[in-house]
Order: C-alpha cells, then sequence, then structure tokens
C-alpha cells in the first residue's frame, strides 16, 4: 500500500535535528532561553521589523496584538470572512464585535469592502478598535491599494500573516504591514516550530506590553505579583531550535513549493473550467510563497465539484481539502454582521486545495496529478 500524502507535511532535515540537540544540551528546555532569543532576532530580520515576540501559537500572537489596539467589550474589529477561524477567535477572545467582510476574487480581502465597511461604522458611532487583514494562502492582501486609507480613519490594522512568512508585496515582506503581525509555525505551515507563532511590530512599547502579558503578567516584584489578567504564551527554547533551523531552510522550501505549483499549472492549467486561485500576473507587484496550491473548479465545465476531487483524491490516499468555510456561514458566528458580496460563498463552493509541501517528491506529486486527471476524464 502506499504512503498517504497530505496536505502540508512539516519538512524537516538533519539542519533542524544540529539546533534542537544543541538547545537540549544547553539545558535550556523550559520556555525561553537563548534560542528564543536568537529565533525572534532571525525572524524580524527577515521580516524587516525591529521587534519579534516568540509565542505558543499564531492565535496567541493575534489576541495580544488585538489587545494592544484596544479591542474589547463594546467595540469592533472588521476582518476578513474567508479564513480559518483562529482569525475570529481572537476577536471573540477579547470579547469584541467581529464584523466580517468579503473576498476580492483573489480570495484576500476586498480592501474597498474593508475600507467602506470600517467608515460605515464609523459613521453609525461605533467603536472601532482594529481592522484585520489576513494574507491568504500564502499571498499578501492588496496593501497597495490600502495604502494608509485605515489610519487615516483612526483605526488601527492588525495583519494576519499566519500563512504568508516569506511572501512579500511590493517588495515589502508580509509581517510588515499594520500596527502589529502575527505569524503561526503550526506543523503544516511553510516552517514549524511543531506549535508556535509570532508577534512582529515596529512599536518597541507594543512587544514589550505583549511580552508582559505573555509572561503571565507578572510584577518586577520578589514575589509573585499581578495587577493584570496575563497570559501563559510564550514559547519554549527546543521549538524555537526547531525554527531557528527551519528559517535557515526557508527559501529551500518556498523554492520547492513554487516547483509543485508550477507542476500543477503546467499539467492541469489547461483544463477547461480549471483555474489556479490567486496566481499573480505577469508583473504583479505580489510574490507568493507558495504555501498552498489552490484550485477553483467550475461545475457546468468540469462535470465536477470540490467535495467529489477531495473524496476521490481520499480513497487514493492523497489528502485535500476545501477553501475555508467563510466566517459568516459558521454556526459559532450565527447572526454576526457581515458585509459580503458572494465572492468568499463562490470560492467555497468551487476551491480545492492540493498537498503543497516541500518534502513532497517529483513522483508524489505526478501521482497527485494523475489522480486529478483520472478523476475529471471519467466524470
Amino acid at each position: 500500500m502506499r504512503d498517504r500524502i497530505f496536505l502540508s507535511k512539516a519538512h524537516v532535515s538533519d539542519v533542524e535535528e544540529k539546533y534542537v540537540l544543541e538547545a537540549l544540551r544547553s539545558g535550556w528546555v523550559a520556555p525561553l532561553g537563548p534560542m528564543v532569543d536568537r529565533f525572534e532576532r532571525e525572524v524580524a530580520q527577515r521580516c524587516g521589523v525591529s521587534g519579534a515576540l516568540a509565542l505558543s501559537s499564531g492565535t496567541a500572537a493575534l489576541h495580544l496584538a488585538l489587545l494592544n489596539a484596544g479591542a474589547a467589550p463594546g467595540t469592533v474589529v472588521v476582518l476578513p470572512t474567508l479564513t480559518f477561524a483562529a482569525s475570529a477567535n481572537a476577536v471573540a477572545y477579547t470579547g469584541a464585535e467581529p464584523v466580517f467582510v468579503d473576498a476580492a476574487p483573489d480570495a484576500n480581502v476586498d480592501v474597498e469592502l474593508l475600507v467602506q465597511t470600517v467608515a460605515d461604522l464609523r459613521g453609525e458611532g461605533r467603536t472601532v478598535a482594529a481592522a484585520m487583514t489576513v494574507d491568504l494562502f500564502g499571498r499578501c492582501c492588496d496593501y497597495t491599494a490600502l495604502g494608509a486609507r485605515l489610519e487615516e480613519l483612526g483605526v488601527h490594522v492588525v495583519e494576519d500573516a499566519a500563512e504568508a512568512l516569506g511572501a512579500t508585496h511590493a517588495g515589502r515582506p508580509a509581517g510588515s504591514f499594520g500596527r502589529a503581525a502575527a505569524l503561526s509555525f503550526n506543523g503544516n505551515k511553510i516552517m514549524t516550530t511543531s506549535g508556535g507563532g509570532m508577534l512582529l511590530s515596529d512599536d518597541t512599547e507594543l512587544i514589550e506590553k505583549a511580552r508582559y502579558l505573555s509572561t503571565q503578567a507578572r510584577q518586577p516584584a520578589p514575589w509573585y505579583e499581578h495587577t493584570e489578567i496575563g497570559y501563559n504564551y510564550r514559547m519554549s527554547n527546543i521549538l524555537a531550535a526547531l525554527g531557528v533551523g527551519q528559517l535557515e531552510r526557508l527559501d529551500e522550501m518556498i523554492g520547492r513549493r513554487r516547483e509543485i505549483r508550477e507542476r500543477y499549472v503546467t499539467a492541469l492549467g489547461h483544463i477547461d473550467g480549471l483555474d489556479f486561485l490567486g496566481r499573480p500576473e505577469e508583473g504583479a507587484d505580489a510574490e507568493d510563497n507558495h504555501w498552498l496550491t489552490c484550485l477553483t473548479l467550475d461545475p457546468d465545465r468540469t462535470g465536477t465539484d470540490p467535495t467529489a476531487v477531495i473524496t476521490a483524491l481520499d480513497v487514493a490516499g492523497i489528502e485535500a481539502r476545501h477553501v475555508w468555510k467563510p466566517m459568516h456561514l459558521q454556526p459559532v458566528f450565527a447572526g454576526a454582521r457581515s458585509a459580503t458580496t458572494g465572492t468568499s460563498e463562490r470560492l467555497f463552493a468551487t476551491g480545492v486545495t492540493l498537498p503543497s509541501g516541500s518534502g513532497l517528491d517529483d513522483a508524489d506529486v505526478d501521482r497527485i496529478i494523475d489522480e486529478v486527471q483520472r478523476h475529471l476524464d471519467t466524470r
């Protein structure tokens, strides 16, 4: 029986093993330590920001960023509806009200609708603590179009770059937009620390406040003194060591994912009714990190739909998934306010994410392509 092919399996080498072994032998096995400090410096440098805080998850980074922006009961946070639940859950943690905004055709947030929704809420007298952008599937949203328009409305931008480390927009790295940004190093991301995340910002006071909150808000006293509610959000030295090794190999892993995307496009791009999601146009000011290759299927022209393709691949031992189900359709957010155009619902109804991990070899990719073609040919 052939091995199962996963959507985005962690890709670890002897480079990471070397750093993890170094961390173990150093005796720094609890949270914090020299590898954490190094990882923060190197990620900050990679993303072009002055401050970074290594945390237990990307969700923790979003939570702390939103708290710093003033998200709280009685306030509103505007965010994309087409995203993973963690983006919206972080808003819920603060007690703020989430207001969802639809996607542009490339799946990232509709910038014009985002700005208009913020303006409408402000016009109603609502307190908008923050607007969140999400760099979806490894591609930055259109920050050129967004510009400083939200700051001009007096609203902080929080960038959810959990899926986009290594991507750029107009020459700027993902994670460098907005007042604060969040990265994720979950096991399926472009690089991993098993679990973990990072808060990024050029605002050093924001980073230091978040550092304080992330270590249970302990006061500088000779005993455990707490005047605020804190969180147990810091990263361990061992996981940071894994991250140091992964970061060293990041460009190599992005390059391999790019090659996989190109193989899919070459083999499947000619099929009528099948399109690839978020591919930059020639000369576009965007550079994808190719975290996941996503395609859309026109059921009338292909004679199939995402559920049928995903089921056929699963039977063949290949993991594929639907694109994110929009948050305004999720039962947990039933009744939440949203500004929708139908785009995210269409993408959910037609989108499939194919295996994209950098550890896939050419034979794996050929097997996936063969199974997709076989399914389409037998419809």
